[in-house]
């Protein structure tokens, strides 16, 4: 995404764009949320592999049956017609 570059954006570029903008309207009340521990943009990872779909990336310490959250702690599968790709990564300190 370089700006100095007078070629137009590329789709992939307008779908990260996007995803940058719901990503900051919507990473404090999804940081609220039970064992989140960090919001991103990247691509989608889906058994096992990454996809090439741009998508918010939320950070959880441990992935857990939606039955064991409370519904204000469930994550949506998408916001504002962004994927959303919840990931377990676990505790995160600083060392």
């Amino acid at each position: 995404m370089n700006h100095d570059d007078p070629r137009p954006p590329s789709g992939k570029d307008v779908a990260i764009r996007r995803a940058l903008a719901v990503k900051a309207r919507h990473e404090a009340q999804l940081m609220r949320k039970a064992n989140v521990v960090g919001v991103g943009v990247g691509f989608r990872e889906w058994g096992g592999r990454l996809t090439d779909e741009v998508a918010l990336v939320v950070n959880v310490t441990r992935k857990l049956p939606s039955s064991q959250l409370a519904p204000q702690d469930l994550i949506p599968g998408e916001i504002e017609g962004v994927p959303v790709d919840v990931r377990e990564v676990g505790q995160i300190s600083a060392r």
